[in-house]
């Protein structure tokens, strides 16, 4: 699980010379108890620094620029406690290369009527100094998060735990690095795209090493930890009986184990947090890696099938997003349908590869013939998705643009047996409704694979798309065919 902590937001706050040396340092004084409560808030999972008030041009660049060479700050929280005149904020802005999030707050919560005066109303100007910066990023075009409410209320500080690991996520997506493990699957659109353009605007590597690079990884596995792993396997999964260690499938599963270590290690040794392979590609491995996929995904890895280098990155974020929180992510598939007019849903899977974050009970391992890829039957990792709200996140290569998908879904509990069906599975049902949902998918280009989560939600990817300043569309309660037909036609205008 990734360390929060490790990363920082500084809290900024915004003043002038003009108050005199006796405001100011209340204004300091303010500005370090918001920022300490926020750093020993239960609800921020990162660490938030308090930095002292800025009251000049000089100062916000210098602290921009400085945010902008820690390797570790991630991101800043800026608050205008008085009246900071937008004009000196304008050369730090322009130089700024984090997220920001801006603070629409004041240290008080109610007016003190028996006692307010001019002293009083000099020192806090929240309510029109926060609009007098909110208008330079508006006309500067910066996207930003604004959050309003009192420092300590409970809505204000789950709006900066979204926030706070978006930037995480960001930060992940910007330095990150994605292994293929050959090609994408031959002839498909949507798992390809253009990894140079990926990387110019998310900044992730992607590339690419023969199948023969891993295999030698593979083969250099000793039995020891082969024989620690499957102790492992053991103790966390009902065994098939074939599996077990006089079963005649106890050789897949001794492959399986030696797949999963040398993944990892290749993967470490890269500095890889995200991988893809394809059935297609298995040149001199003896089964396609199923339960080390499965493993690695829960370790908060990023995984594609088929070569689909854009969905191995999305899993990686939205797992670096919502590292130490409950529910599951995963590459997933919508499968197959189930079109019964009274209870219509979507079975998502895939031939071996679904997370076991979003299990539900207990969750078997299992070995069974695979009829595509020509190789050994493979190990995987057999369960029943949880019920619950979820979301499906694609994205896509438009050509021009890279377009973020997102359905809202509500997962249904799998009371149905699967007795013929030897993958994970999950049942949900799409908003608006099936026909509408799987329509407006289909309208927006949406992929195939996708990010399926039930820890991040649809506001998660909106801070997301901002900090990216990519395009996004959103498939809900209230999505229309024909407001969504309009919404990608002024896309197509607002990202050209």
């Amino acid at each position: 699980m990734l360390n929060l902590k490790s990363f920082e937001v500084w809290f900024v706050t915004g003043s002038q010379h003009l108050y005199g040396e006796e405001t100011l340092r209340q204004v300091d004084e303010h500005s370090k108890v918001i920022a300490d409560s926020f750093n020993n808030a239960s609800q921020i999972p990162v660490k938030v620094v308090f930095k002292p008030v800025v009251k000049s041009a000089e100062e916000i660049t210098t602290i921009c620029k400085a945010a902008n060479a820690t390797p570790n700050c991630i991101g800043i929280i800026a608050w205008m406690h008085t009246f900071s005149p937008a004009k000196m904020w304008i050369n730090g802005l322009n130089v700024l290369q984090l997220p920001l999030l801006h603070l629409h707050t004041q240290f008080n919560r109610d007016i003190p009527y028996s006692d307010i005066d001019m002293d009083f109303m000099n020192l806090n100007q929240s309510a029109h100094g926060d609009r007098e910066f909110g208008h330079i990023m508006s006309k500067m075009r910066i996207n930003r998060k604004v959050v309003v409410g009192h420092w300590q209320a409970e809505s204000v500080l789950d709006k900066i735990n979204v926030w706070s690991r978006v930037a995480v996520g960001t930060y992940k997506m910007k330095t990150m690095k994605l292994a293929r493990f050959g090609d994408n699957m031959r002839y498909v659109a949507v798992t390809d795209g253009d990894k140079v353009s990926a990387e110019m605007k998310f900044g992730f590597e992607v590339n690419t090493y023969a199948v023969g690079d891993l295999v030698k990884v593979i083969n250099q596995i000793s039995d020891a930890e082969i024989q620690t792993l499957i102790k492992e396997y053991e103790a966390t999964y009902q065994m098939m009986s074939s599996l077990a260690s006089s079963g005649a499938m106890r050789s897949s599963l001794v492959e399986a184990a030696r797949i999963e270590l040398g993944l990892k290690a290749f993967l470490e040794d890269g500095g890889y947090s995200a991988y893809t392979n394809t059935f297609e590609d298995l040149h001199g491995m003896r089964q396609l890696p199923g339960i080390g996929s499965q493993r690695m995904m829960a370790a908060g890895y990023g995984y594609g099938g088929e070569g689909d280098w854009k969905t191995s990155a999305m899993v990686h974020v939205l797992k670096a997003m919502s590292s130490g929180m409950q529910g599951g992510t995963s590459f997933m598939e919508d499968y197959t349908y189930h079109f019964n007019p009274a209870n219509p849903m979507v079975l998502g899977s895939h031939m071996l590869e679904v997370c076991p974050t979003i299990a539900d009970g207990i969750v078997k391992c299992e070995v069974h013939p695979l009829g595509i890829g020509g190789k050994e039957d493979p190990v995987r990792l057999v369960f029943n998705g949880q019920e619950g709200p979820a979301i499906n996140v694609s994205l896509v290569d438009m050509g021009n643009r890279f377009r973020l998908i997102v359905n809202e879904v509500d997962a249904v509990k799998v009371t149905e047996e699967f007795p013929k069906l030897p993958t994970a599975r999950a049942l949900w049902k799409p908003q608006p409704s099936m026909e509408v949902g799987l329509q407006s998918w289909i309208l927006a280009g949406g992929a195939h694979h996708t990010v399926y989560s039930q820890t991040i939600t649809t506001e998660y990817i909106e801070d997301l798309a901002d900090m990216l300043n990519v395009e996004l569309v959103i498939i809900d309660k209230d999505t229309t065919i024909r407001g969504l037909k309009n919404e990608l036609r002024y896309n197509e205008v607002a990202f050209k």
